[in-house]
């Protein structure tokens, strides 16, 4: 049984690119002895000299002091060739994302260093355990994936390889704790935690572009204004670049051997196709000026119309408690459905229905979710076709008495926001099922590796598991696809809470 005690370890980080020199900086700060290995040693050197102004611009800004770069970059060296790593205590490799590449080197390492030599990955998406494989002492292998840049990012990643013992993986995890990094423990299956609980954010986005319910800048509005997302998803990928983003997709639809809930867009293929990356290319969906500044989406002006209509609430609308202080409203009594009418129009919160098919006899319009209805700038909406244009003056007007813009886009079940979210949720469930990773660290994991507002867990909890469930089994319904098909591990989790909560109700009545 090998021990592991990394609090000291002497570091060897292979490749000298952004990622290898963002982790080399990390470990030098944190007072490890750090080797650094590239086969281009100029370029390693030059990656070292870069490092040197980093820190300069660090100093000038007061987040470091002089004395403290002088001790750090006195633990950093050069390696003249790869013999120079044979006593180290952990390798991190960043190398090119090929798995030959990665076995090739761990296999060579393995002949140089001690077999008590810990080997790193900081691979975002090939095996851990295809990595270990025909490795002397696989256990020894394991995924420690950083996110770009490393010294900004806070999420690590840690994959645990199928031989990989849990105590490498709390050794990693009390060293990165250290670094400052918030760690999260993953099993070795495609995209690991992040990008594959990711995937939604995209698909859902370029399935509502493909069905020409809304415009990619509109679309970008609405997952940031009502989502609370940091980008929208055309603008993310524009960044990451359509060609990264689309082949990561690709990987992971492969990997899960072509799992429905992976599957690439073919909008996204179109860019790429056209050689559309992004900002690199200054244009994808947008386009983009020398200095990468682009027009966005701004919604259309409040309606100036004066609100005249009669006002009748159904339900408690519990989901959305901000949204009725917000319009001055008293939430209804009990009734089986949530209804706010506008004299004879029905304004109802999404729960994943499709307007135009559910909806045949009454006027409807559905909302899409939003993250803080107390600060709502606007609301998406879509109706059905027994709406006409006076209708939806009149939704506008209702709107703008309390300074929320409308933005009506075509019948789409879910909406934009919502579906996004309960598409992340389901996600989330599939990999707890699969014991990938636990709660917490799933919500850790895409807040702080991906930015998102909340955590797929912390949006369950806040929209309801059994909500969640009822949208996911309408969009079933609806498209009869198995990519909305809801997780075991969701339909467990609600039971379970129906259970508690009748089991508490008989424990009233026994007391009563």
């Amino acid at each position: 049984m090998m021990s592991f005690d990394l609090s000291h370890a002497k570091i060897a980080v292979i490749g000298s690119g952004t990622m290898g020199i963002g982790i080399a900086q990390l470990a030098i700060i944190n007072g490890h002895a750090t080797i650094l290995y590239d086969l281009d040693r100029e370029k390693a050197q030059q990656e070292v000299d870069g490092l040197h102004q980093t820190f300069a611009k660090l100093v000038e800004k007061g987040r470091i002091t002089h004395e403290q770069v002088q001790q750090a970059c006195s633990r950093l060296s050069i390696a003249n060739g790869i013999d120079d790593l044979a006593d180290v205590d952990l390798v991190i490799e960043a190398v090119v994302e090929k798995l030959e590449v990665k076995q090739a080197l761990f296999q060579q390492l393995a002949s140089i260093c001690s077999e008590q030599t810990v080997f790193a990955t900081n691979t975002s998406s090939i095996s851990v355990t295809a990595i270990a494989a025909g490795i002397p002492q696989p256990e020894r292998v394991v995924g420690l994936h950083f996110f770009n840049p490393a010294p900004v990012m806070k999420l690590v990643e840690i994959v645990q390889g199928l031989k990989t013992p849990v105590a490498l993986c709390q050794a990693l995890k009390a060293l990165m704790l250290v670094w400052k990094k918030i760690p999260v423990l993953t099993k070795s299956t495609p995209g690991f935690i992040v990008n594959r609980i990711a995937r939604p954010f995209y698909a859902e986005a370029f399935r509502a572009l493909q069905e020409q319910v809304t415009s990619y800048d509109q679309l970008d509005y609405a997952l940031k204004q009502c989502g609370g997302f940091a980008m929208g998803p055309c603008e993310l990928t524009d960044l990451i670049g359509q060609d990264v983003n689309f082949s990561v997709t690709q990987s992971v639809y492969e990997a899960f051997f072509y799992e429905p809930r992976y599957r690439p867009s073919l909008v996204q293929k179109e860019l790429v196709d056209a050689g559309a990356w992004g900002r690199k290319s200054k244009q994808g969906f947008y386009h983009y000026d020398a200095r990468n500044q682009y027009s966005t989406f701004q919604p259309q002006a409040l309606s100036t119309t004066p609100f005249q209509a009669q006002i009748q609430v159904k339900g408690t609308w519990s989901q959305l408690p901000e949204l009725f202080t917000r319009l001055a409203l008293n939430s209804g009594t009990e009734h089986e459905q949530n209804i706010i009418q506008i004299d004879d129009i029905d304004l109802r919160f999404s729960q994943g229905e499709s307007a135009h098919l559910n909806y045949l006899s009454r006027k409807t319009v559905l909302m899409d979710w939003h993250h803080d209805f107390a600060q709502a700038q606007a609301v998406v909406l879509s109706h059905n076709p027994l709406c006409q244009a006076d209708d939806l003056a009149k939704v506008e007007a209702f709107f703008a008495q309390y300074q929320i813009h409308v933005i009506w886009i075509k019948d789409h079940p879910a909406l934009l926001t919502l579906r996004t979210i309960v598409l992340l949720i389901n996600e989330a469930c599939e990999a707890s099922l699969h014991g990938i990773a636990t709660m917490e660290d799933i919500d850790n994991a895409m807040r702080y590796g991906v930015n998102y507002p909340k955590g797929p867990y912390q949006w369950m909890m806040q929209l309801g598991a059994a909500y969640v469930l009822q949208t996911l089994n309408n969009l079933y319904a609806i498209y009869g696809e198995e990519k909305y098909r809801a997780s075991l591990y969701l339909k467990q989790y609600v039971a379970k809470q129906q259970s508690l909560a009748l089991d508490d109700s008989k424990d009233l009545t026994a007391c009563a």
